[in-house]
């Protein structure tokens, strides 16, 4: 059970009624909680939810239409998500209570602060390395749209102006972080076909190669619902067209790809992790046809190149600078 879920539990009884979970773990709170329901952008979470709890979750960048008496954010990984989820529930619960549940190391004493445009909020709960907190609405804002608190930026590339739209919560909100600029300076000769820009963000990559290449399918795939929002508003915003799709990890890619190309990330809130990483190298092969190619920008530091030649071949390092390598390999 996660601690954050361990902690709601030990005031169980605020949450008995018709109470919404907004981020929650996927772990066993709904059946814990029988009257709740989740609202979930995470596409892993999202499926071992319906797995087990059949129709109890939302998927999604939006609140569920459903109504609810109260709800509970568990802490997102940033300032600005936070913001906004806060805001659409905060609309819908005048005179009713939110809470927010997060883990010290996430910076939950500070996010509680986030509470004070909705009342006067109090700390329930310290336990498990995490707090709760609690706000009535007192003051229940207008709701924001999601796309109102877009950030839009301009990417000076040889065919022109790359506009990207990133939303709360999108790696590298509103700007271009290192790596991706290091593999947009590298993308000459992919080779012809179906292309993957995997955990695609903002979609910068995938928008770059569907414009560069027109006649190849581009898909562009995260595990985050406000990734593919993101991508899919950059790709109009271009005017361009692709398939977005989500899906926790390699394993939801098309087969018979020419071409995966990725910025993979490896931190999940303030947590390291590689397994999302490691899943694309070890099956890249399953995925790419004969020839097909992986292109991946990660930080010097990681040691990627032994298990690429391990599961696809041999692996070339194409470029490098300002801390990041550009590994190349090809499906023999």
């Amino acid at each position: 059970m996660d601690p954050r879920s361990e902690v709601l539990l030990r005031q169980a009884e605020l949450f008995q009624g018709s109470v919404l979970l907004a981020g929650l773990p996927a772990d066993d709170l709904l059946g814990r909680l029988p009257d709740a329901h989740g609202w979930c952008w995470h596409a892993g979470d999202q499926a071992a939810l319906d797995a087990r709890f059949a129709e109890r979750s939302h998927f999604g960048v939006d609140a569920p239409e459903r109504e609810f008496d109260n709800a509970v954010v568990f802490l997102p990984k940033s300032k600005d998500l936070t913001d906004y989820i806060l805001n659409a529930l905060a609309s819908r619960l005048a005179g009713r209570e939110l809470y927010l549940v997060g883990e010290k190391r996430s910076g939950i004493e500070g996010a509680a602060k986030q509470l004070n445009p909705f009342g006067k909020p109090r700390k329930l709960d310290s336990a498990r390395h995490c707090q709760l907190w609690q706000v009535t609405v007192a003051n229940a804002p207008e709701a924001k749209s999601l796309e109102s608190l877009a950030e839009t930026y301009e990417l000076p590339l040889a065919e022109g102006p790359l506009k990207v739209i990133s939303l709360p919560g999108v790696f590298s909100h509103g700007r271009l972080d290192r790596g991706s600029a290091l593999l947009l300076e590298h993308l000459d000769k992919l080779p012809s076909g179906h292309l993957l820009d995997f955990g695609c963000g903002a979609g910068v990559l995938g928008a770059a190669v569907k414009r560069r290449y027109p006649h190849n399918q581009v898909t562009l795939l995260d595990v985050d619902a406000f990734a593919a929002a993101s991508s899919r508003l950059t790709l109009a915003a271009n005017g361009l067209e692709a398939d977005v799709i989500t899906g926790d990890g390699i394993d939801a890619a098309p087969m018979g790809l020419s071409a995966i190309l990725s910025n993979p990330p490896f931190h999940v809130g303030v947590h390291t992790d590689y397994f999302a990483t490691e899943n694309l190298l070890r099956k890249a092969a399953k995925h790419l046809k004969n020839g097909g190619e992986l292109r991946l920008v990660a930080n010097s530091f990681l040691k990627y190149q032994p298990l690429i030649e391990e599961h696809l071949g041999v692996c070339a390092i194409k470029a490098e600078g300002q801390g990041f390598r550009i590994y190349r390999a090809k499906r023999g």
